[in-house]
């Protein structure tokens, strides 16, 4: 883009492209869209915002940016040489072009006429660049007037005798400034022969402390540190470097190493050690082998969340007064599943944020959106579920830990948020996809991942990288400790990771095998009608590969408890089963459904009714049926104090099936009341914005700018009477003309209802609202929408 005089300049003379690609990578910047191009500057200049950005960046591109608050300014190829570690190889310059094309794209560095120099605001972001000290004239700016004289003097005469007695006037002009000898100190102490000579004559003991600032840190605390010190008095090492400027006073007890001090001392290095990405290393496998293993617990993932949610809806946990889950209820939801807490909370967590769990009532149920979810192909199915985790703030894995009262942090409530998990996501998974079917060692991802974001480490990162890759294991985006095929394409959406995730599941079946120990093998998946009515009729024994289902006398109860005759049982069973119904599973089947309901329990306190008195005589003969005081009322009546729950439960626990009974004698059965809540998805981060919303805010920076920077002039409005038009057509010319930066003729009512034509430039419409250049008044206006009687296209619409 050439050379420029000011950073807005530099911004101003960018390709529309170029402005694209800031708002791409820092779209901070346009939320909302700045008025001008100015006012961007001064947002991407901003503290907080120059912080974001330089989080985001790797060590080699931050070691640019240091170079350069360090320097100043520098030529594009003198970067290599900046970056070369003191006593090493420099960087390839590939390397560092990239870096550069990097922090050119997201406006950290601009192209001046001195060459590249760091944004405005980087010296305070960054006030030790490479681990340097401030700069002599800042910090001996804050000195007194005569005190800087004494200094001047004292450091010619101790590096240049003669000279400096000679030196003693010049210096001692009233006119001078603070600033002005400040400057003229600085000077002096980037002369490297003076530095030099400055360091011997100071002694060994205060070249030894200087040798322990260079590297730094640059600061050290000192008593009295501004007390005014001549070199003929100066006795202590730190004395005699404070007296020759080596050292400088930056507050009553802390001094510090002059930048340019400290890179003389250094030999012109600014870094000491390279920073070139350390390797990944670890165990190679095999990528089939992972896509397999993760592939197949992307299945078992699946069926977590559907148990859970399935229990959930049967008996609905309430919600904690504080928000979330309570302990004892996920404790019990896991044992239900024979799953540990930490993977029911990432299945709790990833269900809630993908909208399919919300607390409806006081209590945690299934959303509406849930069933449909259920109907959905398994790659679709997980896709939703993984997307909607890498989105998330939320960190599921650190449930149960203790917060900063000492409290245990509950799923699904709000001590899980982390605003940065969605980028350390990120930051993990693209580690792992450079290089493919390596399972990293720890220390090396680690090491990785700290060249990636330098200035993101500590133990609340490397907290959440943990729970990363616990939770991808979890879901299925790891397998034997790899990164597979489907993960790379998580973060371009759903639609691509259902499409990379398809071909490693296997398609789902519709039988299953059953087998003469009451048992039945799904071979795979199930598809989900047959998976739900076998859910109803047999009980999960072990999931993996295949999934075993074990058929007792209460599975076979409950599904007759949920509306299945025996008739259906048998011809599901006969249907979808590849092999035969053994002869032990039908007679299963048979019995428990000739004696279910055979006992009736109704309301007495609660009675108890058969046909075959010689059963309710079994009943009566039971000891263990004692404590509930039964007593017979006729020859097919049993009636007790108890309630009419209680019986029934209390009969099922003995081996009996009993089924309760309505007033009017109809068996009442225990279909379960379908209960959903609203969706209501987690917070995640906003998404970065779209290509077709870029252009529209380049577009508005440029109209904006023109605007602020242009001179221009009324035009007269059009002597015909204003445009009248319908409002549905008022509205859509105004869109078609904001999207297509058009000129159009409008009629607008003032204060007092009287109408005038305005020849305006439509920016945005929203909330009533048109924003728009009217070229009549030669000034941006907000017009009411209501307000518009109509609008006409103009000749020559194109904006002046």
């Amino acid at each position: 883009m050439g050379a420029h005089d000011t950073y807005v300049s530099w911004l101003r003379a960018a390709p529309d492209d170029r402005l694209a690609a800031l708002f791409d990578a820092r779209p901070d910047l346009i939320t909302p869209v700045p008025a001008d191009l100015r006012s961007l500057a001064a947002r991407a200049t901003t503290r907080a915002a120059l912080v974001r950005a330089l989080d985001r960046l790797d060590l080699v591109a931050l070691r640019v940016v240091e170079a350069l608050v360090a320097v100043g300014a520098a030529a594009p190829e003198e970067l290599p040489a900046l970056l070369t570690p003191d006593g090493g190889t420099p960087p390839e310059p590939a390397d560092t072009s990239r870096a550069a094309e990097l922090l050119l794209t997201r406006a950290l560095i601009w192209e001046s006429a001195t060459g590249l120099r760091p944004a405005p605001g980087l010296d305070a972001v960054l006030p030790s660049p490479a681990g340097l000290g401030p700069r002599a004239s800042l910090v001996f700016a804050g000195y007194p007037t005569d005190q800087l004289v004494d200094l001047l003097i004292d450091i010619r005469a101790a590096s240049d005798p003669a000279a400096g007695a000679h030196s003693a006037p010049a210096d001692r002009d009233p006119t001078l400034s603070g600033a002005d000898l400040a400057e003229r100190v600085a000077g002096l102490l980037a002369e490297p022969a003076r530095v030099a000579a400055l360091a011997e004559e100071a002694g060994p003991e205060a070249r030894a402390a200087l040798d322990r600032l260079a590297w730094g840190p640059s600061k050290g605390s000192v008593a009295s540190a501004r007390r005014r010190v001549r070199r003929a008095d100066a006795s202590s090492p730190i004395d005699r470097l404070l007296a020759r400027g080596l050292l400088a006073a930056v507050d009553e007890s802390t001094v510090a190493l002059p930048r340019e001090v400290g890179l003389l001392l250094r030999g012109g290095a600014l870094f000491r050690d390279s920073a070139a990405a350390p390797p990944l290393t670890g165990t190679e496998r095999r990528p089939d082998l992972v896509d397999r293993a993760a592939g197949g617990q992307a299945l078992t993932f699946l069926r977590t969340v559907q148990s859970l949610l399935d229990a959930i809806a049967d008996e609905p946990p309430s919600v904690l007064r504080a928000g979330g889950l309570g302990t004892r209820e996920l404790r019990r939801l896991a044992q239900a599943l024979d799953l540990d807490e930490t993977a029911a909370a990432t299945a709790l967590e990833a269900a809630h944020a993908a909208g399919l769990l919300a607390a409806h009532d006081g209590e945690w149920l299934p959303t509406v959106g849930y069933d449909l979810w259920c109907q959905a192909e398994p790659a679709r199915r997980w896709a939703r579920l993984a997307t909607a985790w890498l989105e998330s703030t939320r960190v599921a894995s650190l449930t149960g830990r203790r917060d900063e009262r000492g409290k245990p942090v509950n799923a699904l409530g709000p001590g899980l948020d982390r605003g940065a998990a969605p980028e350390i996501r990120a930051d993990v998974l693209a580690a792992l996809a450079a290089a493919p079917g390596l399972a990293p060692e720890r220390a090396a991802l680690a090491a990785r991942l700290a060249w990636e974001r330098p200035r993101r480490q500590g133990a609340g990162y490397e907290l959440v990288v943990d729970a990363t890759l616990r939770e991808a294991a979890e879901l299925g985006l790891i397998g034997l400790g790899a990164l597979a095929a489907h993960g790379p394409a998580l973060p371009s959406g759903e639609e691509a990771a259902a499409e990379a995730l398809a071909p490693h599941l296997p398609e789902p079946v519709d039988h299953v095998l059953l087998q003469a120990d009451l048992t039945a093998v799904a071979p795979g998946p199930l598809v989900p009608e047959l998976a739900r009515r076998l859910a109803q009729l047999a009980e999960v024994e072990s999931t993996g590969g295949a999934t075993v289902y074990r058929f007792t006398p209460d599975s076979v109860r409950r599904a007759l408890d949920h509306g299945q005759g025996t008739d259906q049982i048998l011809a599901l069973l006969e249907t979808r089963s590849a092999t035969p119904v053994p002869q032990p599973l039908r007679y299963l089947v048979e019995d428990t459904a000739r004696r279910h309901g055979r006992l009736r329990v109704g309301t007495a306190g609660a009675y108890l009714r058969c046909d075959d008195p010689v059963t309710l005589d079994q009943v009566l003969a039971d000891p263990r049926a004692g404590h509930l005081q039964l007593f017979r009322l006729a020859p097919t009546v049993v009636a007790g104090h108890t309630t009419r729950p209680i019986l029934v439960e209390a009969l099922r626990e003995l081996g009996y099936a009993p089924v309760p009974e309505a007033a009017d004698g109809t068996v009442v059965l225990s279909r379960p009341r379908l209960r959903r809540a609203e969706a209501q998805p987690a917070a995640a981060q906003p998404r970065t914005p779209d290509a077709a919303l870029r252009r529209a805010a380049v577009r508005a920076l440029r109209a904006g700018d023109e605007a602020a920077t242009t001179e221009r002039r009324p035009l007269a409005a059009p002597a015909d009477a204003p445009p009248r038009s319908a409002v549905a057509a008022t509205l859509a010319t105004l869109s078609a003309a904001v999207n297509a930066g058009a000129r159009v003729w409008i009629g607008y009512l003032d204060n007092d209802g009287q109408a005038s034509s305005r020849i305006v430039e439509p920016a945005r419409v929203e909330g009533g609202y048109l924003t728009a250049y009217d070229a009549t008044r030669a000034a941006v206006h907000r017009f009411a929408l209501h307000r518009i009687t109509g609008v006409a296209e103009v000749a020559g619409s194109t904006p002046a």
